[in-house]
């Protein structure tokens, strides 16, 4: 059974560990990256030090929304 299974509809999902495709893992034992965690049903991402220890903040976040984005989101769910 997935989360969403057990919880039911309106249960909100929170993924942490989310890493761009590549990115150092740091001390997370499990990550995924932002279009797997969407594509698994994630309502909302963790990101950290995905976005504050990169080079470029700004552009990592904007990389993040923008995979994260490209999937569909389940009908009724959070934007």
């Amino acid at each position: 059974a997935t989360v969403r299974d057990v919880g039911g509809p309106g249960f909100t999902i929170v993924t942490p560990g989310i890493r761009l495709a590549g990115g150092s893992p740091h001390d997370q034992a499990r990550v995924a990256t932002p279009a797997a965690a969407a594509e698994a049903g994630a309502d909302f991402l963790v990101v950290g030090r995905a976005v504050t220890l990169a080079s470029d903040p700004v552009g990592a976040l904007q990389r993040i929304r923008a995979e994260a984005g490209s999937h569909p989101r389940p009908a009724g769910r959070h934007p």
